[in-house]
């Protein structure tokens, strides 16, 4: 009898795993559907712990395009050219890390999508094989826009601030839809590390970091027609 049993287990715990693992993908489904605002592992774990956390959903076209076209321009460029992966991004860091030099970020927009949304913080090569195939399929299932407007209510702007809208209160006390220029590329260049990288209060490094991604978005009117006819 303990020996069947044995079998047994492994089979539920085999079960469980494959079923955790299938999850994601059917939420990717789920969240096609524009009235389901999704919500991040950061904000569950800020629930866990209690700590709570600010988030005000806010639809595509309530998000000034400022905004927009400065998170696009300084976190994925190619986001309207590529189907969830930059995979010349990809190759060009992988050559670098075999060369033995310092790699750069490549994740792409759907890439740190999927991860805020269903994976972890951190580097990790068993994240990164999880992160591909999702964002993937994410790109292949919502449009760009639905994409870009996951992401950007989402993304973590401070301390249990999370998605634009509440960035924009936090930081200018303004809503999303009224961010200028200088405002929409100071929240963008603090997206990497939000914690450090206050947009409300830049240092000249973050200033010269925002002048350069203004510049950037002011010149994407090709990078951006998959978003804005």
């Amino acid at each position: 009898m303990p020996t069947r049993r044995i079998p047994q287990t492994a089979r539920r715990i085999a079960g469980v795993v494959a079923a955790l693992l299938l999850l994601p993908y059917a939420l990717i489904v789920l969240y096609r559907l524009d009235f389901i605002h999704p919500v991040s592992t950061l904000m569950f774990a800020d629930l866990a712990t209690f700590q709570g956390y600010d988030r005000r959903w806010v639809d595509f076209e309530d998000i000034s395009p400022n905004l927009v076209r400065a998170v696009m321009m300084s976190e994925d460029g190619q986001f309207c050219s590529h189907h969830g992966v930059d995979w010349g991004e990809m190759k060009s860091v992988i050559d670098d890390a075999l060369a033995g030099e310092a790699t750069r970020g490549a994740s792409t927009i759907p890439m740190q999508t999927v991860k805020n949304l269903y994976l972890w913080n951190g580097r990790s090569m068993l994240r990164k094989a999880m992160e591909l195939p999702l964002a993937i399929v994410a790109d292949a299932v919502w449009s760009k826009q639905r994409t870009m407007e996951i992401y950007l209510n989402v993304a973590e702007w401070g301390p249990g601030i999370y998605g634009v809208e509440a960035a924009a209160q936090h930081h200018f006390k303004i809503p999303a839809a009224k961010l200028n220029a200088r405002q929409a590329a100071l929240l963008a260049v603090s997206l990497p590390n939000p914690i450090t990288r206050v947009a409300s209060k830049p240092g000249n490094g973050m200033k010269r970091l925002a002048g350069v991604v203004d510049r950037r978005a002011k010149r994407s009117g090709d990078y951006i027609t998959c978003l804005y006819d």
